[in-house]
């Protein structure tokens, strides 16, 4: 067997194809303008785009946001397209989506 030199790392575009990623999905939040990549979830385009909170509680009105991230904490419940409760972090933008501050149960 030859002997030839280990390589130990590999550049990543040596890994994959050259891409050209997807325009980004544009989004409102509480009525300004946002925007967030294919893919992306509500909770990470929010962060992404530097707000912290999306919720307050029921009954002290503390502000709340991303916790767990995988939809088991309830934190991070959003109003989205007039829904609410939402779990912004398993939900995916699309395209014209209207995300509003979930103010306690989002129903008052």
């Amino acid at each position: 067997m030859k002997d030839r030199p280990l390589r130990q790392f590999r550049r990543p575009e040596e890994l994959l194809p050259a891409t050209t990623p997807d325009p980004p999905i544009g989004f409102t939040f509480d009525g300004a303008p946002f925007s967030a990549l294919p893919g992306q979830t509500v909770a990470a385009a929010l962060l992404a785009g530097g707000v912290r909170s999306w919720r307050t509680t029921r009954v002290t009105g503390r502000p709340r946001g991303l916790f767990c991230g995988i939809g088991v904490c309830f934190d991070c419940l959003a109003t989205v397209n007039g829904e609410p409760g939402v779990r912004a972090c398993l939900a995916l933008v699309a395209e014209g989506d209207e995300v509003r501050t979930q103010r306690g149960d989002g129903r008052g």
